[in-house]
């Protein structure tokens, strides 16, 4: 049974319309790069609550949610309206296996997302682990439009702290964006764009993380496992690991 911190709104940053960044105390932070939380409002009389994953790195004093409010959603905009000094419940501890421990070594780690699944790949990338682990890491990022880029400047500070180390590949499908690749991040996996633009090689060797739009994670996975990736479990490792957003 989940604990619960009345959290107050430190910030509520709208990245568009409807995509928000909800940054709120948290005092609970010894929890796993990857893990999810609940939040919990009060709207129209009835106790709502969600999962989100966490976008920060462990071990700081708050907690920050990457989320889309929906129109006709229970919480969503519920949570996009909140200001600073605002209320909402958050639970603790933090909990699910989408975390680099569940991880087997490999040579490149690909951190595959679209929309608001980027959110754990970040809270990964903010701790030591992958960068002493994987020579080489692609965040690859699918998005409809440019304004959905998010976190622009935190990736820009990850690739400079690891130039070497670090590529990071964005993919907007409605829209020709100059530096990102136009179309659907499952196309260009498929016919080698992203690859080639990296120059690093899907193969056995690589470990590869999908979150995100349930569809570009079947269509991801159906590919991977032709390419001879197998499926990561805990009674038989291998080099695919997913986690269903929605």
């Amino acid at each position: 049974m989940a604990n619960w911190h009345r959290a107050t709104v430190q910030q509520n940053h709208a990245w568009s319309d409807n995509l928000f960044s909800l940054k709120v105390d948290y005092p609970h932070g010894d929890f796993i790069a990857g893990q999810f939380v609940r939040l919990a409002l009060e709207v129209n009389g009835e106790r709502v609550q969600r999962a989100y994953s966490l976008v920060n790195p462990p071990g700081v004093d708050y907690a920050e949610i990457y989320f889309t409010s929906v129109a006709d959603g229970k919480l969503s905009p519920a949570l996009a309206a909140l200001q600073a000094g605002d209320s909402v419940d958050i639970s603790y501890p933090a909990s699910g296996f989408f975390t680099l421990e569940e991880v087997p070594q490999g040579e490149a780690l690909w951190l595959i997302s679209t929309g608001t699944g980027i959110g754990p790949f970040l809270s990964m990338l903010g701790t030591d682990a992958p960068w002493q682990r994987f020579n080489q890491i692609v965040l690859v990022h699918g998005v409809r439009w440019q304004r959905d880029l998010a976190y622009q400047s935190l990736i820009q500070q990850l690739q400079q702290q690891h130039p070497r180390q670090l590529d990071y590949v964005p993919v907007v499908s409605r829209e020709s964006v100059q530096g990102a690749l136009q179309g659907h991040l499952t196309q260009h996996l498929q016919n080698g764009a992203i690859q080639a633009q990296t120059g690093i090689l899907i193969n056995p060797h690589s470990q590869v993380l999908l979150c995100g739009n349930p569809q570009m994670i079947s269509e991801c996975k159906t590919w991977l496992l032709e390419q001879g990736l197998e499926k990561n479990l805990r009674r038989k490792p291998g080099q695919i690991t997913t986690e269903q957003y929605w």
